[in-house]
């Protein structure tokens, strides 16, 4: 990765000191930690060709704009790699009331981002979502605790499940990522719906939805 970093334009006439693989990487990229002249980044090496890249970056764009991610830098399609601005902060696997709040804040932010996209298809039979009316919204898709910065704001990082789906799924995902209780979960879609109406047994099912998706996709890992 050296190599081809030092040989970009991007890179052109800066001292890389450091190029580090960071740990704990997920299935689609392998994500380093580049020094440049003093200068801290990210640099994403794409790993899966079944992905949508293009629509990743252009929703990193719009993520940016609303000060929601780290500020997209380079697209090398050719040699598939991607570079973003470092981002300060840390993962947490639990959330106070504030950060839980916090959270809902941010979200609802990204939920009210325009995209001109078709809603993905959940690639999973689940009758019981039918019977709810759909709220589609630009959601993340993915929102585990790796994926989330806290610091002074917070921030959403890898976006390359990024798509319009009803805002329930990314509503859902934090319950069950963050083992949120139903007194935490009450908390967090009163912060999210701000008065509006909101409904459990709807979450409920995403709920199912999402742990479905989950096992499915580690069975296909495997």
């Amino acid at each position: 990765m050296i190599n081809l970093l030092k040989s970009h334009s991007f890179f052109k006439d800066t001292r890389i000191d450091v190029c580090t693989l960071l740990e704990n990487q997920g299935y689609c990229n392998e994500n380093y930690l580049v020094v440049a002249n003093g200068v801290k980044y990210i640099v994403r090496k794409l790993l899966r060709d079944d992905i949508d890249r293009e629509f990743e970056w252009r929703v990193q764009h719009l993520a940016y704009a609303q000060k929601l991610t780290s500020e997209p830098l380079l697209f090398d399609r050719e040699h598939g790699f991607m570079v973003f601005a470092f981002l300060e902060g840390k993962h947490k696997r639990k959330l106070d009331k504030n950060e839980l709040k916090h959270l809902a804040q941010t979200l609802q932010k990204l939920h009210s981002t325009t995209i001109d996209a078709k809603p993905i298809e959940l690639q999973i039979e689940c009758s019981t979502i039918e019977k709810y009316p759909k709220e589609y919204t630009l959601c993340h898709n993915d929102l585990n605790p790796q994926n989330i910065f806290f610091s002074n704001d917070i921030k959403f990082i890898d976006w390359e499940y990024a798509g319009v789906n009803d805002k329930y799924f990314d509503l859902a995902s934090v319950c069950i990522e963050f083992g949120l209780n139903k007194k935490m979960q009450e908390l967090f879609l009163e912060a999210y719906f701000e008065g509006k109406s909101f409904s459990f047994e709807k979450l409920e099912a995403y709920k199912i939805v999402y742990k479905r998706l989950c096992e499915e996709w580690f069975q296909n890992m495997l």
